[in-house]
């Protein structure tokens, strides 16, 4: 991948590693000579002002030709005005021979950089200035060699990671993804992609976040920013899901064989833990592996609940039941915390722990008064156990307070409408009948008090 690269970079980029320098005085040439530069600067500033591109291609040629380092925003003109060309021209010879023209604008304002940057307040770097460019090659350059263009992107990406911007992140991701879906071979490589954009944006928006948390003249810019960086991450988050490798059993295969060989490499398994549990993929025996190994070097909440799956499936609930513990109480994120509560009374309610389970089901809703799913599965133990009376009237009023939860489940998570809706049609089927009620002297509107482990008012209706 190496050789390709630098192969690559040879034949497309160009860019040398001097910087041609061109004295300030000397910039507009002498004479006659600068007269006309300063003519035509003045030409094709007024053409594209008006997006008169056209007009302004000959005048601005001339400067860029001649006078390669008259002014730093020539090259930002230049590019509006190649595009503008690409995008009009039919004829594929000339389109071609213009996508050439607009990469060696890039080529050009870095071999006279050094120049250039003397000009301004705020200097480019080469990266920045490769990562432009690389997004032109990918947009314009046809038929676009994807393999090459994902070394590209790669190698542009790598030069200075920490200020890459967020275009160069999601072409290279873009790419990664067509790439993958031809080629089986290169889905261990769109993980790398993957963890590494998606590192990087989250690094873009936690700062964003903290500078927008100071309250200062600059939140409202901030905030702008971090929402940019939201739709970033989600954008990439989507190019991975549909690229064909973001499957359980890709990420299976992919990681079985290299988490044995990584078990004290903390970072290689807070990789696989990462990415297995964003896809839902904890059931797979390489993200428990995976979990447990980090666990042992050091505890999380992710780690634990990963150790939770891996003892579960191995049939040992109390095991399991402690390691979900230690998930909730490393767990600082209320709603994950909520989650992990949730799924702790779910194993607890299979076990038919059925206090204890609507225990842990509660603390998942007061961690997430939004959260739907733990009040179904309160309904779900209230149907599963109804018997706390002698009188059977009663009993069937425990259905009642099951059908409570399930409305209040649709009422604060429109999510689980659907399964909530479902559950009430069928649980209302086993509702005492209005005779029966009569003999024990209830009726319509009347409260009762669910004994046993339920202790829950309710309402008859």
């Amino acid at each position: 991948m190496k050789k390709m690269t630098t192969l690559l970079f040879a034949l497309t980029i160009g860019a040398t590693s001097s910087f041609a320098q061109i004295a300030k005085e000397d910039r507009f040439g002498h004479g006659q000579d600068s007269i006309e530069c300063l003519s035509n600067i003045s030409l094709y500033n007024e053409h594209v002002k008006t997006k008169n591109y056209a007009e302004a291609y000959t005048p601005w040629k001339k400067v860029f030709t001649k006078h390669p380092a008259a002014r730093n925003d020539m090259y930002d003109y230049g590019v509006d005005i190649l595009r503008w060309m690409i995008k009009n021209e039919a004829d594929a010879a000339k389109k071609a021979e213009l996508v050439n023209e607009l990469l060696g604008i890039y080529d050009q304002r870095i071999q006279y950089l050094e120049s250039l940057n003397s000009l301004i307040k705020k200097p480019y770097t080469k990266a920045s200035i490769l990562e432009k460019r690389a997004h032109d090659y990918i947009v314009y350059f046809k038929p676009l060699d994807l393999v090459k263009a994902h070394a590209m992107l790669l190698e542009v990406l790598n030069m200075d990671p920490e200020n890459a911007g967020h275009q160069i992140m999601l072409d290279l991701m873009q790419v990664s993804s067509l790439i993958c879906k031809k080629q089986e071979s290169h889905k261990e490589q769109i993980v790398r992609d993957y963890l590494q954009t998606s590192e990087l944006a989250s690094k873009k928006l936690d700062a964003a976040k903290k500078n927008a948390e100071k309250g200062d003249a600059n939140q409202a810019t901030y905030e702008k920013i971090a929402g940019m960086w939201e739709t970033v991450k989600n954008n990439l988050d989507a190019y991975f899901i549909n690229s064909g490798a973001a499957n359980c059993e890709s990420l299976q295969a992919i990681y079985a064989p290299q988490v044995e060989s990584n078990k004290e490499n903390l970072e290689f398994l807070k990789q696989v833990i990462s990415i297995m549990a964003m896809l839902k993929c904890t059931d797979q025996e390489a993200y428990m592996a995976a979990a447990e190994y980090a666990h042992n070097i050091e505890p999380t909440s992710r780690s634990a609940a990963g150790c939770a799956s891996r003892y579960l499936k191995k049939g040992d609930t109390d095991k399991a039941l402690e390691f979900m513990d230690q998930a909730i109480e490393l767990e600082t994120d209320d709603k994950e915390k909520a989650e992990y509560a949730y799924k702790t009374a779910a194993i607890l309610y299979s076990v038919k722990q059925l206090s204890k389970a609507k225990s842990y089901a509660s603390k998942a809703i007061s961690l997430n008064g939004n959260y739907g799913a733990p009040y179904i599965l309160i309904a779900q133990m209230y149907a599963s156990s109804p018997k706390w009376s002698d009188e059977p009237a009663m009993n069937k009023c425990t259905y009642f307070a099951a059908i409570d939860k399930l409305m209040r489940a649709k009422s604060v998570d429109p999510s689980v409408t659907e399964e909530a809706n479902k559950l009430i049609g069928s649980y209302s089927a086993y509702t005492p009948k209005a005779e029966d009620l009569f003999f024990i002297g209830l009726k319509k509107g009347d409260t009762v008090t669910i004994g046993g482990w339920i202790g829950e008012t309710t309402t008859i209706r």
